[in-house]
């Protein structure tokens, strides 16, 4: 696409994508205090119509117990970034969850020291 302006032309190239898998990605850093951050993939529809996935990311302890709710929303295909923060919590092994519609579901360890 080129656009005329004050006799100079400008080029504008517009970069479009079709994500077609999920991920979920190690936090980083990883031991971490007190905060980390957490990635992931959404996959486009499938047949590559779009719209919205309901995506879930939760924290647990070793114990099963959620302690922490970081994404609960649709969301359209594409990377995420997320920020996780551990100051209320103690040292320990965490697990983080990543869910979406009854596709997708990973779980990975992180841990917290203080």
């Amino acid at each position: 696409m080129s656009i005329l302006k004050n006799d100079l032309i400008t080029t504008v190239e517009i970069e479009t994508y079709i994500v077609k898998e999920y991920s979920l990605t190690q936090n980083y850093p990883n031991p971490f205090n007190p905060s980390t951050t957490i990635r992931f993939t959404i996959s486009d529809l499938p047949a590559g119509r779009q719209g919205l996935r309901f995506t879930t990311l939760k924290v647990y302890d070793l114990l099963g117990r959620e302690v922490a709710t970081l994404v609960k929303e649709e969301k359209p295909a594409g990377n995420y970034e997320v920020e996780f923060n551990g100051t209320e919590l103690p040292s320990g092994i965490y697990l983080f969850r990543l869910s979406v519609d009854n596709n997708y579901s990973e779980t990975r360890k992180m841990v917290l020291l203080k």
